[in-house]
């Protein structure tokens, strides 16, 4: 299925649900993940202030470097970096690529509870571990968002990784491409998984290939 798709001067963004002025019944959400945005931002290019509340965004930096400001000063999140924002009762940041262009992933979550102080935390997990590596919920960064888990795999060509038995699976290919499976076609970069009540699975590389993979309980 293809991804809804925004375009704007200095930036292009492909989203993975309904999002903005692009919307389909269909396809609000997956269990608590209401939004999947694949950025790309030209060279100092990005977002503005801007304010969010109740809500858990997860952001994965694929290329280049995002500047993030908000009430607490800047930050810069380079490839591989993780940042977990808990909007709690209301936060405003903004969002830019620095001196080169930029990719990166962004996930909006339904948190547990709303209300709350807002938090932001960073990471670069290790992902030279083989198979799935946690990196947000249990053993990761603090999602607060009950039952979800978000692990990353850095897989070479060939090689397989066993799909978590979750009751809802999402599988987000971020780069590279998986070989043909009794899942589907062969999927390549922004290519999903949407998997409901179906243990025991596994996907294999086809090439090498990064793997982003949630998990909800309901």
């Amino acid at each position: 299925m293809d991804r809804f798709r925004t375009r704007e001067s200095g930036h292009q963004t492909r989203h993975s649900f309904s999002f903005g002025g692009s919307y389909d019944p269909e396809r609000v959400s997956f269990g608590p993940l209401v939004a999947l945005n694949d950025d790309l931002l030209g060279r100092g290019q990005g977002y503005d202030a801007h304010e969010h509340a109740d809500i858990v965004l997860v952001t994965w930096v694929v290329t280049g470097e995002l500047v993030h400001g908000d009430e607490t000063g800047t930050s810069t999140l380079r490839p591989g970096g993780l940042a977990v924002t808990r909007a709690g009762r209301g936060t405003t940041h903004s969002e830019h690529a620095g001196d080169t262009a930029t990719r990166f992933v962004q996930m909006w979550l339904r948190p547990g509870s709303t209300g709350g102080d807002p938090a932001r935390e960073t990471a670069t997990p290790d992902l030279s571990r083989p198979g799935l590596v946690p990196v947000a919920g249990a053993g990761g960064l603090a999602l607060d968002v009950p039952g979800a888990t978000l692990a990353i795999a850095d897989l070479a060509a060939g090689e397989t990784v066993d799909l978590p038995d979750e009751p809802l699976v999402y599988a987000f290919v971020v780069t590279g491409a998986l070989a043909r499976s009794s899942l589907a076609e062969p999927l390549a970069t922004g290519d999903a998984f949407e998997i409901v009540g179906e243990p025991g699975l596994s996907v294999t590389a086809a090439v090498p290939t990064v793997l982003l993979v949630w998990t909800f309980q309901s």
